[in-house]
């Protein structure tokens, strides 16, 4: 079962999405469920996965990195020093 449920989009928006589906020989309205359908699933994984983690917390048997560690890891994301993620302990 499905339902109708309108959205406001920009002119720019509506432009490149009208292209997208000439493009892509689909409809506006396929192309614009396919993407609420894209970010739903990934925001259900991100919550998911935040729930998991707070249950782990809640046993005491969570093991987490350290926050300096997680900030020299990501500072040198896309550097030519990248360091491998830290480890959990």
């Amino acid at each position: 079962m499905s339902q109708t449920v309108s959205i406001r989009l920009d002119d720019d928006t509506i432009k490149q999405l009208d292209m997208m589906a000439k493009v892509a020989d689909r409809s506006r309205s396929w192309l614009m469920s396919q993407a609420v359908k894209q970010y739903v699933e990934h925001e259900a994984w991100q919550i998911d996965a935040s729930r998991k983690s707070l249950e782990k917390f809640g046993k005491g048997n969570a093991q987490f990195a350290g926050h300096e560690d997680v900030v020299q890891w990501l500072s040198s994301w896309g550097t030519a020093e990248e360091t491998e993620c830290p480890k959990c302990g």
